[in-house]
């Protein structure tokens, strides 16, 4: 798969990551798909709303913190799926960063991620963004790199 995207798309994840350091952040991905690859048109920065969703995800999490996981609030979801409909857009996927780590999913990472969906990881390593990896899910539920083309 190919995601395809402008160089200010990446300038706005790179800037939310940073910006939320030493916490994750994440955002939602509008776009167009098609069977080999998908167009970012539009990021859109959200709230890292964990504290606010916790229960929502099976398990022991009251150890896990914004530091190092993420959440969508599910209005906020329903909102962007509006928001894309309206526009003719899809929800083509979702960029959270990995303060201090890799820009390698984790394993709740792939756990909660949807088969269709393209998932940008930048890694911030003392609060300056670097590595900005995509990753799609295969038929084994298993994250595999993506490539990343700039629309220039």
């Amino acid at each position: 798969m190919i995601l395809r995207l402008l160089p200010q798309h990446q300038e706005i994840i790179r800037s939310h990551a940073e910006s939320a350091y030493p916490d994750e952040c994440c955002g939602i991905i509008l776009g167009h798909g098609l069977s080999e690859s998908k167009t970012v048109v539009e990021v859109m920065p959200t709230e890292n709303a964990w504290n606010n969703t916790i229960d929502d995800f099976p398990g022991d999490r009251t150890q896990e913190t914004p530091r190092r996981r993420y959440a969508i609030a599910p209005q906020v979801m329903l909102q962007a799926q509006r928001t894309a409909r309206d526009r003719a857009l899809n929800i083509i996927g979702i960029y959270h960063s990995h303060p201090d780590a890799p820009a390698i999913p984790s394993e709740c990472d792939r756990l909660y991620a949807w088969p269709e969906y393209s998932y940008i990881i930048v890694s911030v390593q003392k609060g300056k963004a670097e590595k900005l990896q995509s990753w799609s899910l295969d038929d084994n539920h298993q994250f595999q790199l993506e490539v990343i083309n700039n629309i220039i």
